[in-house]
């Protein structure tokens, strides 16, 4: 049985029910994390996991980024190539549970979605990767490779569990990853690049019926922001990139005063903007936040503040996996295979957990998964089951391609 044959057998063995019954139970395990609250995180869902990746016959791993965050690793086949298929476990916040037309958390099946928090981001494509996994151990003849399954937490905060997982060591031998997260089967050779920041204007304490006798740092806000808003302008003059499209420059939270509740009629000492740049390969991240800091002094010198701060807390960088790589090319060829056209390229707007993969660990990364970009982080979180499925078999027979192909 040659390659692309033993690639079929491997998808056409994914088993749907599987694919559908785990999504739905670790959608119906919530695991959004929240610091302040007891139980809030991610290690019920990663538990429960664990115990299905022991079931199949997988050597697991649970390693505890965190108190209740573990990462979960299971670990199957041997040979000189590895695969790694990575997805995370947290999920962000539902919100108001009664603004959506189902429960967040019930995993429910509806004109061939399933709806819930994480359906789409990224529960679904996880249990897809588990499918894969799945079909792959009981191919006939064994698998001529090596799967790592890897599924981080804290992916939606500061990606610590990919980190953890790097630093551990976990990612050497990795030979090439599929990052399985929501791009409409999508074939992501590129990624966005992004800078974090924290702004903190100081200004002077007062009573709001007595301005002139303080500094307020809320004008100095309003400048900032006019000011972030011309910066982007001069960005995105270097072009749009091909797959990523123009780069951002976004402010996302304005808090005054920066600590503690305010008051209608007091001055705050403190005001804090947060600021999410997204990048795109043409820009060097040094000199733009040289352009962040002397803007921020600019407007701090302007309206006489007593100090500033510019705290760059998190970087990424743009990553871009080359079209010959054969994580790349086994991609296309089970794309082809299974789906009988070409694929589409693209970018992902964001930064995902393959962000440090390929910076850090040299790993060639392609991103795809079932679920359309737009719907996760939003009401109704849903993913189509026919698509689901579609991914299960593409991460099957991708594996088989790229661990038994001679590259």
């Amino acid at each position: 049985m040659g390659v692309e044959e033993r690639a079929l057998a491997a998808a056409s063995s994914v088993d749907p029910s599987f694919v559908v019954g785990l999504a739905r139970e670790l959608v119906r395990i919530p695991s959004v994390y929240d610091p302040d609250e007891e139980g809030a995180c991610e290690e019920g869902v990663a538990l429960r996991l664990a115990e299905v990746l022991e079931g199949l016959g997988l050597e697991v791993k649970v390693d505890y980024v965190d108190r209740g965050r573990p990462n979960v690793v299971g670990l199957w086949g041997e040979g000189d190539r590895t695969i790694l298929l990575e997805g995370h476990t947290d999920v962000v916040t539902p919100g108001d549970p009664s603004s959506w037309s189902v429960d967040p958390f019930g995993g429910e099946v509806r004109d061939g979605k399933l709806f819930g928090r994480g359906a789409c981001d990224t529960k679904g494509n996880l249990a897809a990767a588990v499918a894969a996994v799945k079909a792959l151990a009981e191919l006939p003849g064994g698998l001529r490779g090596r799967v790592v399954l890897c599924a981080p937490v804290d992916e939606e905060g500061l990606m610590l569990g990919i980190k953890h997982f790097i630093k551990r060591g976990l990612a050497e031998g990795v030979d090439g990853a599929i990052i399985c997260e929501p791009e409409d089967m999508r074939l992501c050779t590129s990624q966005k690049g992004a800078l974090r920041a924290w702004v903190r204007l100081r200004g002077r304490m007062a009573h709001g019926a007595m301005p002139l006798s303080g500094i307020n740092p809320a004008w100095a806000v309003g400048d900032l922001i006019l000011g972030l808003e011309g910066l982007e302008r001069e960005e995105r003059a270097v072009g749009e990139d091909p797959l990523l499209g123009p780069p951002s420059v976004t402010p996302t939270v304005i808090r005054a005063p920066s600590v503690g509740p305010g008051q209608i009629n007091v001055i705050p000492s403190e005001a804090s903007v947060g600021l999410d740049v997204r990048t795109i390969p043409v820009q060097e991240h040094g000199a733009l936040k040289a352009k962040v800091e002397g803007l921020v002094r600019e407007v701090a010198e302007r309206r006489g503040l007593t100090g500033f701060e510019v705290d760059f807390f998190e970087e990424r960088p743009c990553t871009r996996t080359d079209h010959d790589d054969p994580i790349v090319r086994a991609s296309v060829r089970a794309y082809r295979l299974l789906f009988g056209e070409e694929p589409t390229f693209d970018g992902v707007p964001g930064a995902t957990d393959g962000t440090f993969l390929w910076a850090w660990a040299g790993v060639p990364i392609v991103t795809t998964g079932a679920g359309r970009r737009d719907v996760p982080h939003q009401v109704d979180e849903h993913v189509e089951v026919e698509q689901l499925l579609a991914a299960a078999r593409f991460y099957a027979a991708c594996s088989v391609i790229f661990l038994e192909e001679r590259w």
